[in-house]
């Protein structure tokens, strides 16, 4: 049954956004720096991989305790229009999609219905409603194993190596498609899709973070978990890559420095600013870590020992990726700011935060 929990309605003048899966990991972290930055938001979360948890650190954190929040699958198209119904949305962030590359392999229905039907609904009430600007979550996913790095927006995207990856590209090419076709109408959809890489990390105060149900799908909570107590042992993924020490490489972001990558975007969305209709934009740091090399900065910084082993390799992982960003650079007037140093401080705070230590 769907559930609608509502506090209060937004303010007339202020720009509206929705975040959809906004009590989840991105999502809370990119409210609270939407309404520092002065937006209103409304928030919609089925929690299906959350709890109350960050949604409650968002109002703490922000002194706000009036947000709307919408407890909603956007897989349920009535429940999303109902949504619009009640408030006028300048501008979505769509986070509301499963997104562990793993799982995906395993359960490639489950994925594909979800995040493309969930999109596409979000699109279509958007369209339905007078036009809208929409801020698509992608990944560098999209660019699968690619043969030249670091990745530019104009870097091919290769066939993707997982389902994940490839609801990310089909997405990617159904928003594409949408503006186009509604360039010329009276309410034109409006989008930009940001490819991220990595994010780490939490609030620097210790309220919000990566708090996932079961299981962790991404590695530092799997190396916060275990440095807490909670998993005995943590597993690295391959060690025979074609890297200098065997693991893969990634472009660690943090997460408070990737929320402000959306904001930056939404206003360039909403103030007018966007040179085409669609557009696309890297969000990183521009810098390779490998795993190993994160697990042992983690410990270094924390002044911490992990119980660690190498395992097979994943199914869906790609080798090495990072970013070119100076295109989000120079039209966002965004950069990447914070340390992993700094991050991964970040990450283990917020892991004895919940621990209550």
């Amino acid at each position: 049954m769907t559930t609608f929990v509502r506090y209060v309605k937004t303010q007339a003048m202020a720009k509206t956004v929705l975040v959809s899966g906004g009590a989840g990991y991105i999502g809370s972290h990119v409210t609270v720096e939407l309404i520092s930055a002065g937006y209103e938001v409304v928030v919609a979360d089925n929690m299906s991989n959350c709890d109350m948890t960050c949604f409650e650190g968002v109002k703490k954190i922000t002194g706000r305790n009036d947000i709307p929040f919408y407890q909603i699958d956007c897989c349920d198209y009535a429940a999303v229009t109902r949504l619009f119904d009640e408030n006028r949305i300048d501008a979505v962030i769509h986070f509301a999609a499963f997104k562990a590359v793993g799982e995906s392999v395993a359960e490639p229905i489950m994925y594909y219905r979800n995040n493309l039907v969930s999109f596409l609904n979000i699109l279509e009430a958007a369209k339905t409603h007078g036009g809208c600007n929409v801020l698509f979550s992608s990944s560098a996913t999209v660019y699968g194993e690619a043969e030249v790095l670091p990745v530019t927006e104009q870097t091919p995207r290769l066939p993707a190596t997982s389902p994940y990856g490839n609801t990310k590209q089909m997405c990617e090419d159904i928003l594409r498609d949408v503006v186009l076709a509604t360039a010329t109408s009276e309410g034109p959809v409006k989008g930009i899709a940001l490819r991220y890489f990595n994010p780490i990390g939490a609030h620097p105060s210790a309220l919000i973070g990566e708090l996932p149900r079961g299981v962790p799908n991404n590695l530092v909570p799997f190396i916060t978990q275990t440095a807490i107590g909670k998993r005995e042992c943590l597993s690295i993924f391959g060690n025979d890559y074609d890297t200098e020490d065997g693991t893969c490489l990634r472009d660690y972001i943090d997460i408070v420095d990737l929320a402000k990558a959306h904001v930056a975007a939404v206003s360039r969305m909403v103030d007018g600013r966007m040179k085409e209709g669609y557009e696309i934009f890297n969000v990183g740091t521009g810098r390779p870590v490998s795993v190993y090399e994160l697990v042992t900065a983690f410990e270094k910084v924390n002044g911490l020992k992990l119980n660690y082993k190498f395992a097979p390799r994943r199914p869906g992982d790609v080798v090495a990726i990072w970013a070119d960003t100076r295109l989000a650079n120079d039209e966002l007037g965004w950069k990447a700011e914070r340390s992993v140093e700094d991050t991964l401080a970040s990450a283990w705070a917020w892991e004895r935060h919940l621990a209550g230590k």
